[in-house]
């Protein structure tokens, strides 16, 4: 009966979730012809701003001739009569009203095209949302329509591990959601904006505005600059190049100081035994355990100073994280752990798994917190890290 009745509740959940996933691929789809509709106004406005700036320059150029028109003959009155300066007058009055209109139109396209820009961020957003949703829907959906029996299985024998494991994949779309969206609305967009403004400086030089172009190529070297830090900072990001040239110990300092110039939050770095180089996994598991532990730090413990200490034995690494935030009580957050509902700290137990090391959590309340890891090395790698530089020690 148990069984008869759970297989129903799976059966109505798969009902509405089909029913509510193909609501949301209408919403997608609404959303993508919005979106087909707003890049063909788009389009549509660039090549209006352009042929506005051309009629701007062609009517500035015309409106220059006339006013030297206009002086001319206001000044020889001996050989230009009265319906002569009528005539100029009136030519140059509509040259500068057609001026005027031409200029007022090229603000307004401008403004028009930023503004579309904008919806198209927005409607991009709107269309990952449904697509992270759809996708999680699936995922659920694979599971509920297997067998019942195997669904049951499924569910006693799921271990923490298996739950790391889709937390992963589902973690490794996520990022490479959020670096095509860094590059869309970053990169992407300010090389659209340089290029624009390149053109724009272009015609200046052309019309001999030098103080104008000069103010323009300044903003666009600001552009440039701020540009190129987006780019290294996605890349560092996905991999800090420091870790390939410099080694470990480096890395783990420039990574102390931009926590502390971006959070506030100050930091220490104590180092004791001798600086070397590790084996390269070891060196990224390593650092990447610090930036998970520095991570919920940040998120959870409201600390104001955290004080990383690495020592580096020949059979051993030792890292000691200690931080004097608000702390919490570690049997619970075990308990949460045990059932997988702690991704953060699991993952960080995983990685230690494989390089065969331990971890342990030491907390009070208001007081703060201790991670400490243990990291055996192995003598397999101990000939690799004697071809690595050593450093200076320092304590």
């Amino acid at each position: 009966m148990q069984v008869d009745a759970l297989d129903r509740v799976i059966k109505n959940a798969i009902e509405v979730m089909e029913s509510s996933k193909y609501q949301v691929f209408e919403i997608c789809e609404s959303a993508r012809s919005e979106r087909e509709s707003l890049l063909k106004e788009l389009q549509q406005i660039i090549e209006e701003v352009s042929q506005t700036i051309e009629s701007v320059d062609t009517l500035e150029r015309d409106y220059k001739r006339a006013r030297v028109r206009l002086t001319d003959v206001s000044r020889d009155f001996a050989k230009y009569r009265e319906t002569h300066i009528k005539v100029a007058y009136e030519a140059a009055i509509s040259l500068q009203l057609q001026l005027t209109v031409s200029r007022e139109k090229e603000n307004h396209l401008k403004a028009r095209r930023n503004d579309i820009q904008k919806r198209i961020k927005n409607v991009d957003r709107q269309l990952e949302r449904a697509e992270m949703i759809v996708s999680q829907m699936n995922v659920v959906l694979e599971y509920l329509s297997g067998d019942l029996n195997q669904v049951t299985r499924i569910l006693e024998s799921a271990k923490n591990r298996q739950l790391l494991g889709l937390k992963i994949i589902l973690g490794q779309e996520e990022e490479r959601k959020r670096i095509a969206r860094e590059i869309h609305d970053g990169m992407a967009q300010t090389m659209a904006n340089l290029v624009l403004r390149t053109e724009i400086a272009e015609r200046m030089v052309t019309k001999q505005e030098y103080q104008a172009a000069k103010e323009e190529l300044m903003d666009l070297k600001s552009q440039l600059r701020s540009g190129l830090e987006e780019v290294r900072k996605t890349i560092y990001n996905l991999r800090p190049m420091a870790l390939d040239d410099l080694g470990l110990i480096p890395t783990l300092r420039k990574f102390l100081q931009d926590f502390e110039d971006k959070t506030q939050v100050h930091t220490k770095f104590e180092l004791s035994g001798k600086e070397t180089r590790l084996p390269s996994g070891m060196e990224v598991a390593i650092f990447r355990l610090v930036q998970e532990a520095f991570s919920n730090i940040l998120k959870h413990a409201q600390a104001t100073f955290v004080t990383l200490e690495l020592s580096l034995r020949e059979d051993l690494v030792n890292i000691s994280i200690n931080d004097n935030g608000i702390g919490f009580n570690v049997e619970l957050t075990e308990h949460k752990i045990a059932k997988g509902n702690n991704f953060g700290i699991l993952g960080m137990r995983e990685r230690l798994k494989l390089l065969e090391g331990d971890m342990a959590i030491y907390s009070e309340k208001d007081v703060g917190t201790k991670i400490t890891m243990l990291i055996p090395i192995r003598a397999e790698n101990k000939e690799e890290i004697g071809n690595g530089q050593p450093g200076e020690s320092q304590a």
